[in-house]
């Protein structure tokens, strides 16, 4: 797929909002991408998945792993594609874990993936997880970075959709400074 093609993907489906939103970092954004508008389709989260995996083709990819609640989805279909097992990390007293018996064993190379980068730091909590246990982060597969490339895991990262979305602060957030109403999307507590 094209980054032009998932672009239309994101619109087709309303994934794409705009606003004034709080984001799961705590930084606010006139932009939100509500991935799962597209992942409630399953057909579409496979051709997307497809996409990612085919970007690892040559990493030889032992694992599969994301964070829950996305990542679990995306390392299930990309794991698919790969020919590879397939885990997520879950919080566990606020820090993310492998639980549910899911294991890297020493050496195996393992593709992190994840639906939306803002800042990172999910996909950096991901990648110590792998590395505790002794696997090799042998790249990042994201839905969408918005980032701005500012994001770096030192790994091979590759995107199907990039965004450069601002996000502030709240005290220099230009809808906060307007008086605007803010929404906060996902299902993660700030």
């Amino acid at each position: 797929m094209t980054e032009a093609e998932v672009k239309e993907l994101f619109i087709k489906t309303g994934a794409i909002l705009e606003g004034h939103f709080l984001l799961t970092s705590g930084r606010h954004s006139l932009m939100y991408v509500e991935k799962f508008q597209v992942l409630q389709h399953p057909k579409y989260t496979e051709k997307l998945c497809k996409a990612l995996a085919e970007r690892f083709k040559d990493a030889q990819i032992d694992v599969v792993v994301g964070p829950v609640t996305g990542g679990i989805l995306l390392a299930h279909e990309v794991g698919k594609a790969l020919g590879t097992r397939a885990i997520f990390t879950e919080r566990d007293s606020d820090l993310m874990a492998l639980r549910r018996g899911f294991f890297i064993n020493p050496g195996e190379r393992v593709l992190v993936v994840e639906d939306i980068v803002t800042t990172g730091g999910s996909v950096q909590e991901v990648i110590n997880v792998v590395k505790e246990h002794g696997g090799i982060v042998a790249g990042v597969g994201l839905l969408v970075d918005r980032s701005g490339g500012k994001a770096d895991f030192h790994a091979p990262t590759e995107a199907l959709l990039h965004l450069d979305v601002p996000s502030f602060p709240e005290s220099e957030c230009p809808a906060c400074k307007a008086g605007q109403a803010i929404t906060k999307r996902g299902s993660r507590k700030i």
